[in-house]
């Protein structure tokens, strides 16, 4: 009995030393962790928590080149935030989800996200499934900034905002700059009217072109359905008329458009909005037919702000081409998330609904400048306040026109 209370003591002994070396050294790396911090030798606070920021949008189908340049934007716009010591001293950890371009995929992309954590919402890229998922975001009172949903749906919940025009603003400055630059007094419209943004920009265009002084000789409508052959559209376009013709639409029925007008002998002036932009991208598109075109979009690679120049060398070293819209779009996106949050001091422990309410609040408060304008602001309709720009494709690249 002597000899097993001896080793019992022992045991004891060694186990309470072991307990005070672990003491000892969870100690001194505290410390040297806090001294570390203070000297700002990292890059990031570790105690600051985490920002989880959620993306959605097409990185598949018919739409991936907009999905896929917003997932570049702002994951670029993470690296270097993160690398610059974070939101309020917390990383960002970002997770972006694939969509389709499809309104019951977006929403259950949403889903997948929230199981993951998310806090705030950069998304989602097209229109209608943006409307789909702000639907869920206002039921959970989720910050929501969509780089480049255009549908005023997108933002007709007050916990959700916008970095790109509006349908309504899109169709509205179309009429307003084809009248004022007398650009053309005869206009066809060829829209989709399966998709809210293409029939939204041609419902504002129609409503404003009177003002300006153009006739539309003809409007001819598309679906998802029926949107390869458009013979019909453009021979009625020809037939009446039309000096130009007006493309609300995006880039994969563009393309196709301006290679059937070809075909037929049909050379008007062509003019979109910002759902163009991609249009040199598509596989197997003859860009010399795309010599000519004017579309309209917040971003140019040929602005000669430094902001500008070094976002789009800095996205070429990283991807290996130059961004689009939907790239600075998104990459603006990020950096107004890390301007308001840090303006509302915002931080990761606090919960969904309460860093919504101080976003809400911040968002009206900014101003900001970022490669898709200069000193935007918002107001409480969720919309962006700032300037258009026009570029037209010139030896396959855009051209800043006045």
């Amino acid at each position: 009995m002597k000899k097993f209370l001896s080793f019992m003591l022992v045991v004891a002994m060694m186990a309470a030393t072991l307990t005070a070396c672990g003491g000892s050294d969870n100690t001194k790396t505290t410390e040297a962790a806090g001294e570390t911090a203070a000297a700002g030798e990292t890059t990031g606070s570790a105690e600051g928590g985490v920002f989880k920021i959620g993306g959605i949008g097409p990185v598949t189908g018919a739409a991936a080149i907009y999905g896929q340049a917003v997932k570049n934007g702002a994951e670029l716009a993470v690296k270097e935030i993160n690398e610059a010591g974070g939101i309020n001293g917390a990383q960002i950890e970002f997770n972006f989800q694939d969509d389709q371009h499809d309104a019951e995929t977006s929403v259950n992309a949403y889903n997948t996200l929230k199981d993951w954590g998310m806090q705030m919402l950069m998304g989602t890229v097209t229109s209608t499934p943006c409307v789909a998922v702000a639907a869920e975001t206002a039921a959970d009172n989720m910050f929501q900034l969509t780089p480049s949903g255009s549908s005023a749906d997108c933002v007709a919940n007050p916990n959700a905002f916008r970095v790109c025009f509006s349908d309504p603003n899109q169709g509205v400055v179309a009429a307003q700059y084809i009248g004022g630059h007398q650009l053309a007094s005869k206009v066809a419209v060829i829209y989709d009217s399966s998709d809210a943004y293409s029939s939204g920009i041609y419902q504002n265009f129609a409503a404003e072109a009177g003002n300006q002084g153009i006739e539309i000789v003809s409007a001819e409508a598309f679906t998802a359905d029926s949107n390869k052959d458009f013979s019909v559209q453009l021979q009625k376009a020809k037939d009446s008329g039309a000096e130009l013709v007006f493309l609300p639409i995006y880039y994969t029925e563009a393309s196709l458009i301006l290679s059937q007008a070809d075909s037929m002998g049909f050379d008007p002036l062509f003019y979109g909005c910002d759902g163009l932009d991609g249009i040199l991208n598509v596989e197997n598109f003859d860009t010399s037919l795309a010599e000519g075109v004017l579309l309209q979009t917040p971003f140019t690679t040929e602005a000669e702000d430094d902001l500008t120049k070094n976002f789009v060398a800095n996205f070429e070293a990283a991807y290996g081409e130059k961004p689009n819209q939907f790239a600075a779009d998104a990459y603006d996106a990020i950096y107004i998330i890390k301007t308001v949050a840090e303006a509302k001091g915002i931080t990761p422990d606090m919960s969904v609904s309460d860093i919504c309410e101080a976003m809400k609040v911040g968002m009206t408060e900014a101003s900001f400048t970022g490669t898709t304008g200069s000193d935007i602001s918002w107001g409480e309709d969720g919309e962006p306040n700032k300037d258009p720009l026009v570029v037209e494709i010139v030896d396959g690249v855009y051209k800043l026109v006045d």
